[in-house]
């Protein structure tokens, strides 16, 4: 399936999921698991928490990982600290990359807002160098988007 189409497809099955849902932690947890279970090559997707000025371990699903992460500090920090999407080919010469899982050779990280501040990201790790594309940071760009929505 065409990389567009396929992203058409997750967004809609995360709309049918969280609809009208506003228990964050249950969205972030049914979110996980549809990406975990539907991208290829990936060992780990979840969410990193804005808690107290540092990011906190939120549902996931895959191997074990980092609890906390200051801001600034590997991609997920990076994201929070720039406020932007990182698409991270190689994970190895990404300065600062946290290794919380061997395994993991790229990784795309998408902040997520709220009343304009970042409270949170959306992290995937891939066991693939260059896992991750464009088309996959405009596809995973617009679940965030659309679980933001829950939030208000």
């Amino acid at each position: 399936m065409e990389k567009t189409q396929f992203y058409r497809t997750l967004l809609a099955q995360v709309d049918a999921i969280i609809g009208d849902e506003t228990d964050v932690t249950a969205n972030m947890a049914n979110i996980s698991a549809i990406l975990f279970n539907s991208l290829e090559n990936v060992n780990w997707a979840g969410f990193y928490r804005m808690v107290d000025g540092q990011l906190v371990l939120g549902p996931f699903q895959g191997q074990v990982a980092c609890i906390r992460i200051d801001i600034g500090r590997g991609v997920c920090g990076t994201a929070v600290s720039e406020g932007k999407l990182q698409l991270v080919t190689d994970v190895h010469q990404f300065s600062g990359h946290i290794a919380c899982d061997a395994a993991s050779n790229s990784e795309i990280v998408i902040p997520v807002f709220n009343d304009g501040k970042v409270i949170g990201v959306l992290d995937i790790d891939s066991t693939e160098y260059g896992n991750f594309d464009e088309q996959d940071a405009i596809g995973l760009q617009a679940i965030v988007e659309r679980f933001q929505l829950s939030l208000n």
